[in-house]
């Protein structure tokens, strides 16, 4: 039995990229979320606007790491 020890130095270079991007993603989305509703508005742009900037964003970020993991969950489980 051979090991071909590129392919597995490959694997685990993407699985420790995607490993970071999902952690990365996932403490923004934490940030944002946290500054949504503490932030002072700047003094020319409406009061709500940042809030919800933050909030969209926040979300988006929760959507992609939410993404990442059912699309491995889809590759480990057969069916």
């Amino acid at each position: 039995m051979d090991i071909d020890w590129g392919t597995l130095a490959g694997v685990f270079g993407v699985s420790l990229g995607i490993t970071v991007v999902v952690v990365v993603m996932f403490s923004l989305g934490l940030a944002t979320w946290a500054r949504a509703g503490h932030r002072a508005a700047a003094p020319d742009t409406p009061p709500g606007r940042q809030q919800k900037v933050a909030a969209v964003t926040a979300v988006l970020c929760f959507a992609a790491c939410l993404a990442v993991a059912a699309y491995g969950i889809d590759l480990i489980v057969p069916g």
